[in-house]
């Protein structure tokens, strides 16, 4: 055992032995995503500055994986151009990741004021940050799969299909890349700043207590011992574990960081036979949870959402030698695993730690 485990710490050394020292300045660090890139980094030796809302949910990642205390956390809001300003200049960062947006597309049709102003003007803020900083050399901006005008396709959008999300929220986003794109063009065309956008399919994984996503629903049903009720069942949706995505980030803002021909815009999402429906997601959650959970189908007549969503990632594929590494399998068993810990009081940063060990040993394996 004691082999195996040293085996896992000298593989995500060298995996993410360019982030040692470096210093990084993270948007949205409170949220689940920002949760998890945060404990990668701190496993990997960066030096890591957090700016965002107290976290979104309660309880959340951020606070029962004890984030707060091994960083530079500040809590402030990207809509305030001048606090963000300070907080830059402070961290003098090498790399940023901006995450910070509001993430839920129900609550865009709640609130659309308030989504355009996190995730459109919560950008140009962001992006003036950098273009002021005398240190900063990579920047990703995360937006998301749903930034392309959608046609119910069946086959997978690529990076220059037109962008005009349908919803307040996944048409926030596809302002958010334009905006990026004229930062770009205007700013950063001849400097040393490189900046690329990546757009991320639906992630799942331990931590994630979010209201309106289908694996959150799922797990407070089953610890209420309920039915988990399925709101549309016959979406298709490009379903991948959290870590899948981080992976590509890191990798893109790296190898971006050694040379500018590698920014650029980029799908990350999973194979094509893990863009399951919703039904058959539940159906794989039931079956790793055990106890005869199930699920019933019960539309509620929400607003509109897209039915059938997938990314062609060929392009991060091919010029990263990325691929996933988790199927939906894999993923829904690690997200059971890391509930289970947490439901029994167990040590959430070190299922973090193992989880991500895991995961890179599974990359080294299969690379």
């Amino acid at each position: 055992m004691g082999t195996r485990s040293s085996r896992l710490e000298s593989v995500v050394i060298e995996m993410l032995e360019f982030y040692k020292d470096k210093k990084i300045f993270i948007t949205g660090h409170t949220g689940f995503k920002g949760s998890w890139l945060t404990q990668i980094l701190l496993l990997a030796g960066a030096e890591v500055t957090g700016y965002s809302l107290q976290p979104p949910t309660e309880p959340s990642l951020f606070k029962v994986s004890n984030l707060e205390s091994r960083i530079h956390s500040i809590i402030g809001d990207v809509r305030d151009l001048e606090s963000l300003k300070n907080a830059f200049y402070e961290a003098s960062p090498d790399i940023a990741f901006h995450l910070a947006a509001q993430p839920i597309v129900r609550d865009s049709y709640k609130n659309p004021h308030y989504t355009y102003e996190t995730n459109v003007m919560g950008t140009v803020n962001f992006l003036e940050c950098v273009r002021e900083s005398n240190t900063i050399k990579s920047v990703v901006n995360i937006t998301t799969d749903k930034v392309y005008e959608n046609k119910e396709w069946e086959w997978g959008y690529r990076e220059n299909e037109p962008l005009n999300g349908y919803d307040p929220y996944s048409n926030s986003k596809s302002c958010s890349e334009l905006v990026t794109q004229s930062y770009k063009n205007s700013f950063f065309l001849n400097s040393n700043t490189r900046v690329s956008t990546a757009r991320a399919g639906n992630v799942i994984g331990g931590g994630d207590f979010a209201n309106d996503r289908i694996i959150p629903d799922c797990i407070r049903a089953a610890i209420k011992q309920e039915s988990i009720i399925v709101r549309n069942p016959h979406s298709i949706r490009p379903y991948q574990h959290v870590l899948e995505p981080l992976n590509a980030y890191l990798l893109i803002a790296e190898k971006q960081y050694n040379d500018k021909k590698f920014e650029g815009y980029y799908n990350v999402g999973p194979d094509e036979q893990d863009c399951v429906e919703t039904g058959k997601l539940t159906d794989l959650f039931c079956e790793k949870w055990g106890q005869g959970l199930s699920w019933i189908n019960q539309y509620d007549g929400g607003p509109h959402e897209a039915n059938f969503l997938k990314l062609d990632c060929s392009k991060v594929k091919r010029t990263f030698d990325w691929k996933p590494r988790w199927n939906i399998q894999d993923a829904i068993e690690k997200t059971v695993e890391w509930t289970k810990v947490y439901l029994a009081n167990g040590d959430i940063p070190s299922i973090m730690d193992k989880q991500i060990k895991e995961f890179y040993l599974c990359q080294e394996n299969r690379g």
